[in-house]
């Protein structure tokens, strides 16, 4: 009897967030959780364990989001802390990223997870490690959060593998998420970051949460492309609680993606000189965040910082206290915007978030007379190898039957051939693209940008958010997958940049030819259907026609 009244029926066995998100109207409540370095027995785990305790004890919080080693740095697994929390009924949701583990890790540890009774999964590709033990740590980035979206859901289907022709398992039962960082300055940044949000809906992503930020009109247009590119799944606003430390690492540039402008800087400092240090205000602009994504549709909240349980409860009451019409007077107010940004829709003058209508310069920035202009400025090396592409490389061009034909006949040569073919094949890849030599050659898909050498991620389904006015956040270079939209755009083709399958890069091919690959059937363009990613084809004609 006494161990029986510890036990609150009243909240725990909380509804699972599928039900919530799919059956159900309810607004969500997610509290994201930071793990700790060492034991969760020390200090600062039990910090964290008790802070996650207490939330789960409250029946307005839905589910408890939990990191997996945030920054790029080695902390306690989030299914350590998880599991203490799905016993307790609480709804949780697992971050699994791509930095630390390749694919058979992964998808190792979503057995595990199956196993221990875990059900939702957000999906990323990660930070770049920054740290490690004597010495940074390599990153791994075997595939990227588009992949594991990808294999997951083949997962829930009950399939090891595509490769696994007949083998069927026991399906997973994953509610899969994903982020889409959607407050970037350039067109050549957000434009490619909503085309793979469509590749991630279609991958098998069942809700998606935004990136921080502090731009209502931006947080308004995320819902409306949305729903002008029909992905119909629910959203969560990301709310992060500012304090001062935090709006100056924001401010800093520290994470790409997130910004905090010069603007905000100013208006935290002032309030930060208050006798609470800007607590009250920093709650209360928070709500204001939360009541504003209610307003324009979000199915949720996704709150995160630095707080106590009763300082997120806080957050939830405020929100309460306000009128359902009050977000729209602070739709007004929160909408700090960094310089020239580009926006996907025109501003709405009575709302100032966003019209229907989309925007006029970016429309005409996509006339034929102004894509001819464009063209023009376009590298020689892009024109030279889409011409030798289209000629030799397409598979129902006489160029390609013919070199189907060579290296048929290459395969059955002694392999003092072959090597010396494929060091002429490297040695030209070196020189024009600066080849790692993986065997399953990208440059095709990324306008020929090569993904193994000039960028940090490897990323081949589109680009991370870890970009900063188009730079990677790692050595400053421009993004692969920037530069890839502004040579498409030229061609007027940018909208298809990711119409395809999930590509996914095969080890095993790694030092052998490309080409020979491509040609016999061998890498990721025999095994990715042209239609079965097909994303942008219908919103293409959309995007003209609107």
């Amino acid at each position: 009897m006494e161990s029986a009244s510890i036990y609150r029926t009243d909240v725990w066995n909380k509804k699972p967030l599928r039900f919530l998100l799919e059956q159900t109207d309810t607004f969500v409540n997610c509290v994201e959780l930071v793990t700790s370095r060492g034991l969760i027995t020390e200090r600062s785990g039990r910090r964290v364990l008790d802070l996650a305790r207490n939330l789960a004890d409250d029946s307005q919080i839905h589910a408890l989001s939990i990191t997996d080693n945030p920054g790029g740095n080695a902390m306690l697994s989030p299914e350590t802390l998880g599991t203490d929390m799905i016993a307790r009924g609480q709804e949780v949701i697992i971050h699994l990223s791509c930095k630390d583990w390749n694919r058979n890790a992964l998808q190792s540890r979503a057995w595990k997870l199956a196993s221990e009774g875990f059900k939702n999964i957000l999906a990323l590709s990660g930070d770049c490690p920054t740290g490690g033990y004597q010495g940074q740590a390599g990153s791994v980035f075997d595939i990227d959060s588009v992949g594991l979206l990808d294999m997951y859901s083949k997962m829930n289907e009950g399939l090891l593998s595509d490769d696994k022709v007949g083998t069927a398992m026991e399906p997973t039962q994953f509610l899969l998420g994903a982020v889409v960082t959607n407050f970037k300055q350039l067109e050549s940044e957000v434009m490619p970051q909503y085309f793979k949000l469509a590749l991630k809906v279609k991958s098998g992503a069942r809700f998606i949460i935004n990136q921080i930020g502090y731009d209502s009109r931006k947080q308004d247009e995320l819902l409306k492309v949305m729903d002008h590119y029909q992905l119909q799944v629910p959203v969560l606003a990301n709310v992060y609680v500012l304090s001062r430390p935090a709006a100056r690492y924001f401010h800093s540039g520290a994470i790409p993606g997130v910004v905090v402008t010069d603007e905000l800087l100013t208006i935290v400092e002032q309030q930060a000189n208050s006798p609470d240090k800007g607590k009250a205000f920093f709650l209360e602009l928070a709500a204001k965040q939360c009541a504003i994504a209610k307003g324009l549709g979000y199915r949720g909240v996704y709150i995160g910082g630095h707080l106590k349980a009763d300082d997120y409860l806080k957050v939830l009451s405020i929100t309460k206290s306000y009128g359902t019409e009050d977000w729209r007077e602070f739709a007004k107010e929160i909408q700090f915007s960094q310089p020239s940004e580009f926006y996907f829709f025109e501003a709405n003058r009575e709302t100032t978030l966003s019209s229907n209508e989309l925007n006029h310069k970016y429309l005409a920035s996509k006339s034929p007379e102004v894509l001819e202009e464009s063209r023009k400025r376009v590298p020689l090396s892009y024109k030279i190898n889409r011409m030798a592409h289209d000629k030799v490389f397409e598979k129902k061009r006489l160029g390609f039957q013919i070199a189907q034909k060579f290296y048929e006949r290459v395969e059955r040569s002694k392999n003092s051939v072959q090597k010396v073919l494929h060091q002429v094949e490297h040695g030209f890849k070196i020189l024009g693209f600066d080849c790692r030599d993986c065997g399953d050659c990208s440059l095709p898909d990324i306008a020929f940008l090569c993904p193994e050498s000039q960028c940090a991620k490897n990323q081949r389904n589109g680009p991370c958010g870890g970009t900063r006015q188009g730079k990677c956040e790692v050595g400053q270079k421009e993004c692969i997958w920037s530069l890839a939209y502004e040579r498409l755009k030229a061609y007027g083709e940018e909208e298809n940049m990711l119409e395809r399958g999930v590509i996914f890069r095969n080890g095993a091919l790694k030092g052998t030819s490309a080409w020979a690959n491509n040609f016999l059937g061998r890498d990721h363009h025999a095994k990715v259907d042209g239609n079965n990613g097909r994303i942008s084809s219908d919103l293409k004609g959309r995007t003209n026609n609107s």
